[in-house]
């Protein structure tokens, strides 16, 4: 895997990545719009330098990406279709959205020069909203795409590449418009560590590749909505998820057992919380790794017209990690922890701070 991603980026500064970088400028001068380069009479372009390039960045990471992307196309027991996208991960294994091939009865994939060929369900998990399918004779020379090891910061450049309504091979740009979001799964559940984009994401884009201009997976994208938001699910997760879907064919969530409330103003101001930080626990499951443990709400009040709910604890971390918002309490909870673990979690309670001792359960399966 290494050395795919080292050819990869190698072949990426020979098409002109490390030109593109070298061209900035700083903002507000001329041609900062477009990394510091114009427009020439032939439709190449000319860096700050006095360079002339064919193409852009966004050219060489296409080239450099797309041949691992593939189109998938499924078919239930009554004939009807739908269809998304993939990449490889290796020799053998495409990754795209569970909700792709939800339901599937035959699954088919596409690369760009290859026919439509029949693939194989490996494993998938409804509450990531990831699938891995086995391909039996993947295009020649085809290196798989590999997962950023760490998290982009915001403002990173990155592209899109799938097949938006049938489009195969479709490309958008965009950046990292946003990280920790968190997406709705199964049973009420969320996905945490989510990755917002601007890059144009339609149907047909599910399961595709959100990737760096070095050709890394930021992300697989799961959905887009209006005014440029889009989202991926991450690929911290997907490094977790993955491979247990290659080994067993479905990944153990951590389970808590409680019904969590965003501490809102009115919130905190009913408990007597100040400063207004942490996550309310709403509800605590009867039998789940919660009861006994945490405390859920025990009445309501009324606020400005409002009832919000009183008496359940506010926890403000978990193994000294901070969890100031629901989203960083679930992404800790995706990334950090398995069944079985137990942790410490501190949290308000009258009034008054401490720490108890959580040992986290397997989330249940839907349905």
């Amino acid at each position: 895997m290494a050395s795919e991603q080292l050819s990869r980026r190698r072949f990426l500064a020979a098409l002109g990545v490390a030109a593109g970088t070298a061209g900035c400028q700083s903002p507000g001068s001329p041609g900062s719009e477009h990394g510091g380069a114009s427009a020439t009479d032939d439709g190449t372009t000319s860096s700050a330098g006095g360079e002339t390039r064919s193409g852009t960045e966004y050219t060489a990471v296409y080239r450099a990406v797309a041949d691992a992307v593939a189109s998938i196309r499924v078919y239930d027991r009554d004939g009807r279709g739908a269809g998304g996208s993939g990449f490889l991960v290796d020799g053998d294994h495409l990754v795209t959205n569970e909700h792709v091939v939800a339901g599937a009865d035959e699954v088919y994939a596409r690369f760009a020069d290859t026919g439509w060929r029949p693939v194989s369900v490996v494993g998938t998990d409804v509450y990531s909203d990831l699938a891995v399918l086995r391909v039996g004779d993947p295009p020649d020379g085809v290196d798989p795409l590999s997962f950023a090891t760490r998290d982009p910061p915001v403002g990173t450049r990155v592209v899109a590449i799938g097949n938006p309504f049938g489009l195969s091979g479709s490309v958008s740009e965009g950046i990292v418009s946003g990280v920790d979001r968190t997406l709705p799964a199964a049973n009420n559940f969320s996905i945490a560590d989510a990755i917002q984009t601007d890059a144009a994401v339609n149907p047909g884009n599910s399961g595709g590749p959100l990737v760096s201009l070095d050709g890394d997976v930021l992300g697989v994208i799961n959905s887009g909505g209006g005014d440029n938001v889009g989202f991926a699910i991450s690929a911290a997760l997907a490094r977790r998820v993955v491979p247990s879907l290659l080994r067993t064919g479905d990944y153990e969530h951590s389970y808590m057992g409680v019904a969590l409330q965003s501490l809102t103003p009115l919130v905190a101001t009913a408990n007597g919380i100040d400063p207004a930080s942490g996550v309310y626990i709403d509800r605590v499951l009867d039998g789940g790794p919660s009861d006994g443990v945490l405390r859920g709400s025990t009445g309501t009040e009324t606020l400005t017209g409002t009832e919000v709910p009183v008496g359940g604890d506010v926890v403000r971390r978990l193994d000294g990690t901070p969890t100031p918002t629901r989203q960083e309490f679930s992404t800790f909870l995706a990334l950090e922890t398995s069944p079985g673990d137990t942790i410490a979690a501190e949290l308000v309670r009258d009034g008054e701070t401490r720490t108890v001792d959580l040992t986290l359960g397997e989330r249940p399966a839907p349905g």
